[in-house]
């Protein structure tokens, strides 16, 4: 059980390191002050509907009840250590798990985790604003418990550092606190948490793909041979699963209100509600910008990870070959303005195997929304696109493609730009659109209601107390 009689819940018995528990209560208020000035703006007063773990357990993990987000239990949880735990990847695969830092491994597993760390205050960062035109209270509460838990990984990752990376970990956790989302002069590590999120359809998108890849790189992290690192990583993937929730859901509600408009042979725009057209725009540059994370195809970094036994691939007890030094992966190149294929090492490939299984998960996503459109009616379609899109990372990145990854020159982007991205036009209507509902049981013209609200609870429930 987590032990909250403590001034930093956790079940680490952090009471027994008396020099780390002070340096993680010298952070504390640091921290309190960075969520009080870039954390969601005007509510912190106000009780929100919340969840918080009391148990690192499978089952009842968590209860809800009303809370002021500064006064969130935000705190250290890592899963059980499982007795005899092997290192299951790499070159060192079967060796006894690492309980301390590897000295040769030491700077690569401190980047890992520091960029991991980055973008959980980013994401934060970047929705601070979006309570002020939430489309109904359900959604004002899903935003905030998004918030609080981003805020609780940030949590997760800074003990890391406090606990295993001395002064060096204790400077990257101030740090965190210093860096801002789109500050040119210092910005967060990563480019899409660098982007604006200014509307509530950006931020089901954001949920949908970015915290999907968050779920991929926890997994990949979660099999780390670094002991620690991996106890914590799975129980972040619990708390993570209900992002993902509120991002494919979240967009599939923006759907299902346009389905049901054009259902009825009614224009989306003049009942003030978003076309499936922009909506798909969305899609496609939440989704590119979600595949730069995954960094280069070829990644001699990635390679060095495997390698070590600190970042593995996502369900890596499904591969038969733990070692990945006899196989190769087909990269698609370019070379002269035509795609050409090369095989390269699966060790240099990781990143790569790792975008695969976010393509497929992200799939699951848009099936989902499509069955929304064809059960009313409709022939639309909603699609990814293809990875090679309007990608700013790699080896795709400075070429043009278009949505089914065809190499096109600059102008013949430029031309169909307006159609694959969002326009400045499509951006002001759609923030246009984003009205505060407040009232309970009432949502916005253009989102449907939810079958169901959260925790049991009706969805006209007082999720947020104004």
């Amino acid at each position: 059980m987590i032990d909250y009689s403590q001034k930093i819940p956790n079940n680490v018995d952090l009471s027994h390191d008396k020099r780390l528990q002070r340096a993680l209560e010298k952070w504390q208020p640091d921290y309190i002050d960075w969520w009080r000035s870039m954390g969601p703006t005007d509510f912190n007063e106000k009780e929100i509907y919340l969840r918080t773990a009391v148990s690192v357990e499978r089952n009842g993990w968590a209860q809800f009840d009303y809370v002021q987000m500064p006064d969130y239990r935000w705190g250290i949880f890592l899963q059980p250590a499982e007795a005899g735990r092997t290192i299951g990847f790499g070159d060192h695969q079967g060796q006894e798990a690492w309980q301390e830092v590897p000295g040769e491994y030491r700077n690569w597993l401190r980047r890992l985790i520091v960029t991991q760390a980055d973008t959980e205050p980013a994401s934060v960062e970047q929705q601070r604003l979006l309570g002020h035109t939430a489309p109904s209270l359900y959604d004002l509460r899903n935003l905030f418990q998004v918030n609080v838990e981003e805020g609780r990984h940030l949590w997760a990752m800074v003990y890391l550092l406090h606990s295993y990376f001395g002064r060096d970990g204790r400077e990257e956790a101030s740090e965190l606190l210093e860096r801002r989302s789109g500050n040119a002069d210092h910005p967060r590590i990563l480019g899409t948490f660098n982007e604006p999120c200014e509307d509530w359809l950006s931020f089901f998108c954001f949920a949908m793909f970015t915290d999907r890849d968050g779920k991929f790189q926890l997994l990949s992290l979660a099999e780390s041979g670094f002991d620690p690192l991996a106890r914590t990583c799975r129980f972040m993937l619990t708390e993570e699963a209900h992002h993902l929730f509120v991002g494919q859901t979240g967009v599939g509600r923006v759907i299902k209100r346009t389905a049901e408009l054009l259902a009825e042979g009614k224009d989306p725009r003049e009942e003030g509600a978003i076309p499936f057209e922009v909506i798909q725009k969305y899609i496609h540059f939440w989704c590119s910008s979600s595949n730069d994370l995954y960094g280069a195809e070829v990644s001699s970094n990635g390679a060095n990870f495997f390698r070590s036994g600190i970042k593995g691939r996502a369900y890596e007890d499904r591969y038969e070959d733990h070692q990945a030094l006899n196989d190769s992966y087909e990269i698609t190149q370019v070379e002269g303005g035509r795609l050409t294929t090369e095989e390269v090492p699966l060790r240099n490939a990781m990143n790569e195997v790792l975008r695969d299984e976010f393509v497929k998960d992200n799939l699951k996503g848009v099936e989902y929304w499509n069955r929304i459109v064809e059960k009313a009616g409709l022939e639309y379609r909603f699609r990814l696109p293809h990875r090679r899109f309007n990608r700013s990372i790699g080896v795709y990145a400075n070429h043009h493609f278009d949505l089914d990854g065809n190499i096109i020159d600059a102008s013949a982007f430029e031309a169909k730009k307006h159609e694959w991205l969002p326009t400045d036009e499509d951006r002001e209507y759609v923030k246009s659109l984003m009205q505060k509902v407040t009232e309970q049981g009432k949502y916005a013209a253009w989102i449907s209601p939810p079958p169901k609200g959260v925790n049991g609870q009706p969805i006209d429930f007082e999720y947020v107390r104004l």
